[in-house]
């Protein structure tokens, strides 16, 4: 938040209060074309926080490494380029039919290691002259400045429909709750907004011959368009803030943070640490009634889409496109209706006392039956040997579970 709303002015006295000097650095990178956005690298303070617990760090939409102050080191940027830059556009340049052959443009920035050129044969590293970053970077022409907006902005509407949809959320609440999680998808839709005209025309200044037609891109009208919305959304959240106060915020990002500001950081990870080993996060898994939960509920908001469009070709689009884009949740969901259908042949519902009544006798079916108090176990040999049947045996049915689980 901008130093001049309430809540940074009460930030040191709110209990819990952490985002105000919670840090992160982020590294983007795209081909001058404009074509392809790489996934972007975050750096953050602690390796295992909170709020992705349970969740695989690689199906994040950043690279995620972390070291105590959140920087990107020598050694991250080498991990960076050797395990995920270098296979990353190797992958690009196979799909597209194009010759492996990169050049990657670096600025002098401490961690960037001055020894790449030497590491890949066709990867060509080339650094730009001290001090002028803010001149011929090309990233540093629009792209890092504008990516900023975008978060700024989203992260501003997240807040105003949170407070919007709960009558009991407060700003301070929400933005006290707004952890790493948030802003990793925030970050992914934010790359996302970044447009393939702005990503190619800010090469102009170090390479023009790569850029189509900057003609078309309007930094300026990028700028005003997205500070008067930013202004808005602060009005209908009573911070009356100005443009001048955002532009301040967004330069503000930049800055170091101080020694006192590392050591509060480090006393608030000891903190969460602990508090992390008390309240352990429950395990995230599909279940089979919520996802269809879940797509009954879209299928009725498309259908109240549909009863208020007469364009009747607009609606079939967007619910193609709704059904396309959750179509991986639909194989989960089959797959998983599979499984469920597959385990149910292997137990045949028995009545209590029809169980107790064949429990002497050996049995012609081939099933298991299970019932509350009891499970019988039988197994058939050939028609030379007697038949070995194991009786009266108690288990319970999560026992019972677990071994065919175990034995599929």
């Amino acid at each position: 938040m901008p130093e001049k709303t309430y809540i940074s002015r009460e930030k040191k006295t709110m209990l819990g209060y952490k985002t105000a000097k919670d840090r992160l650095t982020l590294m983007l990178e795209e081909n001058a074309e404009g074509s392809y956005k790489l996934k972007p690298l975050l750096v953050y303070r602690a390796a295992n926080p909170r709020a992705l617990k349970n969740v695989t760090k690689s199906s994040l939409p950043v690279i995620w490494m972390s070291n105590t102050k959140a920087w990107v080191t020598l050694a991250v940027f080498e991990d960076w380029f050797f395990h995920h830059f270098i296979p990353e556009v190797k992958l690009y340049c196979r799909d597209n039919r194009i010759p492996f052959k990169i050049l990657l443009v670096l600025d002098n920035a401490p961690g960037h290691p001055p020894h790449l050129d030497d590491f890949h044969p066709h990867v060509k590293v080339v650094y730009l002259p001290p001090n002028t970053t803010s001149l011929l970077q090309p990233m540093d022409q629009g792209v890092i400045a504008n990516f900023k907006k975008y978060y700024t902005r989203r992260t501003y509407r997240m807040a105003l429909k949170a407070v919007d949809s709960d009558p009991e959320m407060t700003l301070q609440s929400y933005w006290k709750s707004y952890n790493i999680l948030n802003c990793i998808k925030n970050i992914d839709a934010s790359w996302r907004e970044v447009t393939e005209v702005n990503l190619n025309a800010v090469w102009r200044l170090l390479c023009p011959q790569f850029v189509n037609d900057f003609r078309g891109f309007d930094q300026e009208g990028i700028n005003k368009e997205i500070l008067s919305m930013l202004v808005g959304l602060s009005d209908k959240l009573e911070l009356d803030l100005q443009e001048e106060d955002f532009e301040e915020l967004l330069e503000s990002h930049g800055a170091e943070l101080s020694n006192q500001d590392l050591i509060e950081l480090e006393a608030q990870q000891r903190v969460e640490e602990e508090e992390e080993e008390e309240t352990p996060v429950p395990m995230k898994k599909f279940e089979t009634k919520l996802l269809a939960e879940g797509f009954s509920l879209i299928d009725k908001a498309i259908a109240l889409f549909e009863l208020q469009n007469q364009n009747i070709e607009r609606c079939t689009k967007v619910a193609n496109q709704l059904n396309d884009t959750i179509q991986c949740y639909r194989i989960i969901f089959d797959e998983k209706k599979t499984v469920q259908s597959s385990l149910d042949h292997f137990f045949c519902p028995v009545s209590s006392k029809s169980s107790k009544e064949d429990t002497h006798q050996p049995s012609s079916s081939s099933c298991i039956g299970v019932t509350e108090k009891e499970v019988t176990f039988e197994a058939h040999s050939s028609d030379d040997e007697d038949p070995l049947m194991i009786q009266n045996t108690q288990y319970s049915t999560v026992r019972v579970l677990s071994i065919l689980l175990n034995v599929i």
